[in-house]
């Protein structure tokens, strides 16, 4: 999920916040990453037990209002892959 914000410093907490929502629907667990250009560019690297969980989840009136809430002024960009490799150096 790719979104830009109004203030970095502001949406992060209400984000932390909605880890537990985030864990009951199925996240199992997410990076963060915000852009080095602009710091109000976030990029969450979410995994999640089944994509209907995530599909739900995304999908949801309350997330709409929780990203409302955090200051989110871009339409998230969402996309769905699978993981088919790990690796280290």
């Amino acid at each position: 999920m790719k979104h830009r914000v109004e203030d970095y410093s502001k949406w992060k907490p209400v984000f932390d916040e909605d880890g537990s929502r985030r864990e009951k629907a199925g996240c199992k667990g997410w990076q963060l990453f915000r852009s080095l250009d602009d710091p109000n560019e976030i990029f969450i690297l979410l995994e999640w037990d089944t994509k209907e969980h995530a599909t739900n989840f995304v999908e949801s009136e309350e997330l709409r209002k929780i990203m409302k809430k955090a200051g989110v002024i871009t339409k998230p960009e969402i996309r769905f892959f699978e993981k088919i490799e790990d690796f280290s150096l």
